[in-house]
């Protein structure tokens, strides 16, 4: 078993590009993962403060730099033991989302996480959640 702890949020090359482009014209930013239907299921990308993040968000970690993954505690429930991977695929997403302009939309793409990364995350405790 490694002594590292596995990042719980990823994102691609294609994605960090695109949210730079997007810093840069809405200043900082940051992801919400909710669990509902349609596209409240893909990551939705906020100018950071326009969204208002509560106890029930659970913290996945920082893409980009400093651009922090927030998802809903239900939907973390589900995918605790999943490393998510913020991605772009061409098509407009949801009408909120920063990117629904650019002919782009987020995506996520997921892997479960090996036996030792599990025991990893367990032994590191919960994650942080939001105020």
């Amino acid at each position: 078993m490694t002594d590292d702890i596995p990042p719980r949020i990823l994102a691609t090359a294609q994605a960090e590009a695109l949210i730079a482009r997007l810093t840069t014209r809405h200043g900082p930013l940051m992801f919400h993962q909710s669990g509902g239907c349609c596209d409240g299921s893909a990551p939705m990308c906020f100018a950071r403060g326009e969204f208002r993040v509560g106890a029930q968000d659970v913290l996945l970690g920082h893409v980009a730099g400093d651009v922090p993954v927030w998802i809903g505690a239900a939907q973390f429930e589900y995918w605790r033991h999943t490393q998510v991977t913020i991605d772009v695929v061409p098509g407009r997403g949801a009408g909120m989302s920063l990117e629904s302009p650019e002919g782009q939309r987020f995506i996520v793409r997921s892997r479960l996480f090996s036996d030792a990364e599990n025991r990893a995350l367990t032994a590191a405790g919960e994650p942080p959640r939001g105020g």
